[in-house]
């Protein structure tokens, strides 16, 4: 049974959907990362051809990753999609956005069964009580 995928409400979600800001947000950063290496790249060949000198790597990568860190210290990417992104997510109700109700209901079944209730008759109780209120409310 261990090896099976748990179905019903417990189930875990595909990869993709699991994982999906991760992806996202990593596919952001490789394209902005390509495109800052190669418009960087453009610019160091101009000014080497400016100044009549050969383009040389060495010369290059380290003004590269220099510039690279400095963006990484101040890119609205960390900051900005990180916030956006989650509260679009979990507006959305994203796999991640509801790890959390899974994890409360955990807690509660807990704090029931401390209490020498069974979860599973709260939940029976808790649909006797809705049902009863709805047929008093349709008698009213």
């Amino acid at each position: 049974m261990g090896d099976q995928r748990r179905t019903g409400r417990h189930a875990r979600p595909s990869i993709p959907k699991a994982y999906s800001f991760g992806f996202i947000t990593g596919a952001f950063f490789l394209v902005s990362w390509a495109g800052q290496f190669i418009f960087e790249l453009m610019v160091q060949q101009n000014e080497s051809e400016q100044h009549g000198q050969p383009f040389s790597w060495s010369d290059y990568l380290p003004q590269f990753f220099s510039s690279t860190f400095e963006n990484w210290q101040s890119e609205f990417l960390q900051l900005v999609w990180q916030a956006a992104g989650l509260a679009m997510f979990y507006f959305w109700g994203s796999s991640q956005s509801k790890e959390g109700e899974d994890r409360v209901e955990a807690k509660i079944d807990r704090l029931l069964q401390e209490i020498k209730v069974d979860p599973a008759d709260f939940d029976y109780q808790e649909s006797e009580s809705a049902s009863a209120e709805e047929s008093l409310q349709k008698t009213s």
